[in-house]
């Protein structure tokens, strides 16, 4: 299209120079000067590091129970094995298998006939011995008074006394029978020992049972209360005595303490009971000793033989500290942590621990109430050379799977005043900062 060519002047081009040169020069001073706002925030930002915020509990004393978990085994407080004492045919089961019974009630019945046939034997002879001393009664009687003026012999005599007494005894000893007869054909009914659960039945309707040794027919367990019994140490036995004994540690109450079952998925069984005994012979094989308790099991929640874990009150410390235990750096020469001060300094402090309670330490020595010992936030802390001052951010730290609050509230200890950007430009940065 030639004829647009030709519209175009020369002096219709220079405005257009003029505009495209003036748009560069000042594309060009925007890009200069946000590469020097750029560097003045680099240069800022090196020159005043933000404060490190860390979780930090408060020191509190109190008294404080020292728990020991240690691992045990439910047993039933009372096993009867319900045996058969009579021998014979048993013929009928008349209780239902995993059902709670009662002491006396009837569970077996084995065959009787042999043993009301020997029960009316014995009473036939209690009847025959009474017939004979009845007459050796009567002879006696009639010689007495007939000795007195030698009609009869004293010879006589005697031997009619001493046939009334043989007589007697004969009548006592038949009278025996009569109750061991009664008893044996009791043995034929054979019924609970104790109150508790029956299991299955051992041996079924038409087995001859009895026969030599007693037959086991059925086993009842009473599981209301239940036994536990579990083991502990020596040496921590010991340990535990002679802190008690030197006054570290004070005695538990033996009324107060209490008990708690540990299932197997973690849960607390909800009923507490209660220390039986400490045994006074230690395991030669083990090592260890074992202690009972005992703990109600009315809902039959409990089988005997489940092993569980056993929490158990054993001492008390006075004035004491627990402390979550990543709070505390352990090591060959000394278990410290680290305190933050008034002025929102840290600093190490050396501690002395008790024993473990949960994911708590029992801190006896080396920190006061009211003091703040750093928990989290130890990575957010600058590396600096020994003896550097380094300046924290406290805030109240919270356990995992807390509740969250609201916001995370400031420690008692004020946070240190934010250094205006100025100042911190003229100014040198600290020591731990620079690092």
């Amino acid at each position: 299209m030639p004829h647009l060519n030709n519209a175009i002047t020369p002096g219709d081009r220079q405005p257009q120079r003029i505009q495209a040169t003036v748009f560069s020069l000042a594309l060009a001073a925007v890009v200069t000067l946000s590469a020097c706002g750029k560097k003045d925030d680099a240069a800022g930002a090196a020159g005043q590091p933000r404060t490190p915020e860390v979780g930090v509990v408060t020191v509190q004393t109190s008294d404080i129970a020292l728990i020991t978990e240690l691992p045990g085994r439910l047993e039933a407080s009372r096993v009867a094995q319900v045996r058969a004492r009579a021998a014979g045919i048993l013929q009928k089961r008349v209780f239902t298998e995993g059902s709670d019974v009662k002491a006396g009630q009837q569970l077996f019945l084995i065959d009787s006939a042999p043993y009301q046939a020997a029960l009316a034997q014995a009473e036939a002879s209690v009847a025959q011995a009474e017939a004979s001393l009845g007459q050796a009664r009567a002879l006696a009687e009639r010689y007495r008074p007939l000795v007195a003026v030698n009609a009869v012999s004293k010879q006589e005599y005697d031997n009619a006394v001493a046939a009334q007494k043989t007589a007697e005894a004969n009548v006592a000893a038949a009278k025996a029978a009569v109750t061991t007869a009664r008893i044996n054909l009791g043995y034929a009914t054979v019924t609970a020992p104790i109150s508790g659960r029956i299991g299955r039945a051992l041996v079924t309707e038409g087995a001859l049972v009895g026969q030599g040794t007693p037959t086991e027919l059925a086993v009842i367990q009473q599981i209301d209360p239940l036994y536990i019994n579990f083991t502990q140490s020596a040496s921590d036995a010991l340990k535990l005595r002679a802190a008690m004994t030197s006054g570290k540690y004070k005695q538990a109450d033996a009324k107060a303490a209490a008990v708690r079952v540990v299932l197997e998925d973690g849960s607390v069984y909800p009923q507490a009971g209660r220390l039986l005994f400490t045994d006074l012979t230690v395991d030669a094989t083990s090592g260890q000793v074992t202690l009972r308790a005992e703990v109600p099991n009315s809902g039959r929640s409990l089988l005997p033989g489940l092993y569980v874990r056993v929490r158990l009150e054993q001492a008390q410390v006075d004035n004491g500290i627990l402390l979550p235990q990543q709070a505390v750096t352990r090591s060959g020469k000394a278990d410290t942590v680290l305190v933050v001060g008034a002025d929102n300094h840290v600093t190490p402090r050396v501690v002395k621990l008790g024993p473990a309670q949960g994911a708590h330490w029992v801190v006896l020595e080396g920190l006061k109430s009211g003091e703040q010992v750093m928990v989290d936030g130890f990575q957010k802390l600058p590396r600096g050379k020994p003896g550097d001052p380094i300046v924290v951010k406290p805030v109240a730290w919270q356990a995992a799977g807390a509740a969250q609050q609201p916001a995370a509230a400031p420690a008692s200890a004020p946070a240190a005043p934010a250094t205006p950007a100025s100042a911190a430009s003229s100014q040198p940065a600290p020591a731990a900062a620079k690092q």
